[in-house]
């Protein structure tokens, strides 16, 4: 018996609760209940109890809530990103660096690192990042297109070669850049929120929320494209269209999503799977449990990356791999198990 709707129930109370965790974790420690006083004060409700520590006020405002809102919209933009590319695939392996999204920020990312490029000054990387992911998805997209259509299998190989050519590039521009530049792309490859702030928060969210809506508008679409492309095109889907909107989305989401933050691996892969073996197939809630999901599991990750080590900080994408990785191993070895093979 599959869970639905109560899923998000679940998974809603489960995200409240380890933001609040979250945010009182650290150097100055502050109850949860302190925290949602906290919260509750700033939005105009006498309720509940206001942190005691002194500084209390200033570590959940100025450092802990930018990198947990920062977590949290990038946590669902990858996990809808992946749900979405699962669906239009028609794959479960699918990911967005399928589609060279994560390896075209990278490129733009380390470029805007190792030439100095200045011009949007603490954002240039970042907004550089998001150009070269947005730019690379479009290349990919316009390349894998013949005669008016794209196929998967042709998009899926013009995919693999161009994140082998952005590879390459990443590899040349580490090679000629200098000791602090280097260390810089190496730590951006690798993936953390410790640079969160207000700002970045404000930049990524809006392009999070345009992502996410188109996201939405495509859930009945590829329910309907689950049939194949031509049960699809019967029933009145515009399956070329149907792609393209679903590979900008995943641009916006996944660009805007690393700008910040540097790689994060496997959040867009191993969520939506298990979302799917929890809920099924159907598009409107996959990706509404997949974006809180996401959320959840890199509030999580962070949490773990900052704690985990005392006076040091982990890097997030290091640690989403290295747990990510044996899990997803695991949940394909039961999901065999269970099928009796998949020849």
């Amino acid at each position: 018996m599959r869970v639905r709707w109560p899923l998000l129930v679940v998974l809603a109370a489960a995200l409240v609760m380890m933001v609040l965790v979250a945010a009182g974790s650290g150097q100055v420690a502050i109850p949860p209940l302190e925290v949602l006083g906290s919260v509750l004060h700033r939005m105009g409700f006498e309720l509940g109890p206001l942190p005691t520590h002194p500084q209390g006020e200033n570590a959940l405002w100025a450092v802990r809530f930018p990198r947990v809102t920062l977590a949290v919209v990038v946590g669902a933009c990858l996990g809808v990103a992946g749900a979405l590319l699962q669906g239009v695939f028609g794959n479960p392996l699918a990911e967005q660096q399928v589609i060279g999204v994560s390896s075209g920020a990278a490129v733009g990312a380390c470029s805007a690192i190792v030439f100095g490029v200045s011009v949007a000054g603490n954002l240039t990387v970042a907004v550089a990042a998001f150009v070269g992911g947005l730019g690379t998805t479009m290349a990919v997209y316009l390349l894998a297109r013949s005669g008016g259509r794209t196929e998967v299998v042709t998009l899926v190989l013009m995919g693999i070669a161009v994140n082998a050519f952005a590879f390459g590039v990443i590899a040349f521009l580490t090679f000629v850049a200098d000791p602090q530049a280097r260390e810089q792309i190496v730590f951006w490859q690798l993936g953390s929120l410790n640079g969160a702030t207000w700002e970045a928060v404000s930049a990524v969210t809006p392009l999070a929320a345009i992502g996410l809506v188109m996201a939405g508008s495509v859930a009945g679409r590829l329910d309907l494209l689950a049939l194949g492309e031509g049960p699809a095109r019967h029933l009145g889907v515009h399956v070329e269209r149907l792609r393209l909107l679903v590979v900008v989305a995943v641009a916006l989401l996944v660009g805007a999503a690393v700008a910040f933050t540097g790689i994060v691996g496997f959040v867009g892969l191993v969520v939506p799977h298990v979302i799917r073996m929890l809920a099924g197939p159907a598009h409107r809630l996959l990706l509404v449990a997949s974006a809180l999901g996401g959320a959840l599991v890199l509030v999580s990750a962070d949490l773990l990356a900052r704690t985990a080590v005392e006076n040091a900080e982990l890097p997030l994408g290091m640690l989403t791999a290295l747990v990510g990785g044996p899990f997803f191993f695991w949940l394909l070895r039961r999901t065999r198990a269970r099928q009796g093979g998949w020849a």
